[in-house]
């Protein structure tokens, strides 16, 4: 594993900036090495690393989304509350319906498969979202109107709305007794719990931090080590009840900044440094989890798929910001900014085909593609239209 995570960090500090000296998001760098040395390319990479590539992923992902709650106006929050939790929610339910239905028009899929892919796919990606949303806060971008914020909280639930019906539509295929309805009724409960585990997390530490003298570096530890515990939590609980853990993460970030700004500063520029390493291994080890040929076997059928799901996830972001303040430009920009899928794809595309569902397989080929197609496409795309639209 040590020699694997030194190919990593050798090749893929070199690979982000040759991306971005030609004025492309690195990440996009890092992907392309990612598959080209994975174990479908080269295979560079040892077993080990492989098998832990998740929990790795994982790690880097609360890393971001710890600094992203450290980056949060707590007015700016206030301004975009509602808007936020209606592009958390009516983008990827669109997304995932219109793939459903074009699933068994082109693929001959019946709609319970459809029902599958479609929340495989409509999952946006914080991994690909959430770097770029910091850079524009950092740069003063679109914070007038709070655009990165409202970007930052719609794309963290909208995970949760894709992967509870993802879950449903699973369940309804292996014959349990699942009621769709309720599933979706439990989703508020989810983020709820989320939020809640977040706030109590967040006063603990500040609690900890006014009570006892310690140094920024191991608050930062602290931090993140009570965030792993709560994404664990999460996995214990499946079974009984969801917790969207990845909103709780990014509460804790912003309870402290708001209690404690000046803690919170300090804390978001550690959060800076650490990310310049988490952000390779999470971008190299999800480019890892691509596998070119499967993607290849989805064909002409599966890019058509992808962009009804890309028309429908438009659709989903003009309806959500309808009375909204925003011009014509920034409503523009929401929809690019809302178009990149990476992390769900790659950790549940496979899903499926273990599980025996029929054209697994298929399904496995889209979702891949889904990364290949949208990850480099909304990067860019965010990246090209900030300075234009915003």
């Amino acid at each position: 594993m040590a020699s694997s995570l030194a190919i990593i960090l050798l090749l893929g500090l070199p690979a982000n900036k040759l991306f971005e000296k030609i004025k492309i998001p690195g990440l996009l760098g890092m992907l392309i090495l990612g598959i080209i040395i994975g174990p479908y390319g080269l295979n560079l990479l040892q077993a080990d690393m492989i098998h832990a590539s998740a929990d790795l992923r994982k790690i880097a992902l609360i890393i971001i989304l710890l600094r992203a709650g450290l980056g949060i106006n707590k007015d700016d929050l206030k301004k975009i509350g509602g808007t936020a939790l209606k592009m958390s929610c009516i983008p990827g339910l669109i997304e995932g319906f219109f793939i459903a239905l074009a699933s068994v028009k082109l693929l001959n899929f019946s709609f319970v498969q459809g029902g599958i892919l479609g929340f495989i796919i409509a999952a946006v990606s914080p991994a690909v979202v959430v770097p770029s949303m910091l850079r524009l806060i950092e740069s003063n971008m679109g914070t007038k109107k709070g655009i990165p914020t409202l970007i930052l909280a719609g794309a963290s639930i909208d995970d949760v709305f894709a992967i509870t019906i993802f879950s449903a539509f699973l369940g309804l295929y292996s014959g349990a007794h699942m009621n769709i309805g309720i599933q979706i009724l439990s989703i508020p409960i989810s983020i709820l719990l989320g939020i809640a585990s977040g706030i109590i997390i967040g006063f603990i530490m500040i609690k900890i931090f006014k009570k006892y003298h310690i140094r920024d570096t191991k608050k930062v530890l602290l931090i993140l080590g009570l965030s792993i515990l709560l994404t664990e939590l999460e996995n214990l609980l499946k079974t009984k009840i969801e917790i969207a853990s990845l909103l709780g993460v990014m509460t804790i970030g912003f309870i402290i900044v708001d209690k404690m700004p000046n803690v919170g500063k300090r804390l978001a520029s550690k959060f800076n440094k650490i990310w310049v390493f988490a952000e390779i291994l999470l971008f190299v080890l999800v480019g890892a989890q691509v596998n070119i040929r499967v993607a290849l076997n989805a064909g002409g059928v599966g890019i058509i798929v992808i962009l009804i799901g890309i028309i429908g996830r438009s659709i989903g972001v003009i309806i959500s910001l309808l009375g909204t303040d925003l011009n014509w430009k920034e409503r523009l920009f929401c929809v690019i900014a809302y178009v990149p899928k990476a992390t769900v794809q790659a950790a549940m595309g496979a899903v499926p085909l273990s599980l025996g569902v029929g054209s697994g397989d298929v399904i496995l080929a889209i979702a891949v593609l889904s990364i290949l197609i949208t990850a480099p496409l909304g990067a860019i795309g965010i990246n090209i239209s900030a300075e234009k639209l915003l």
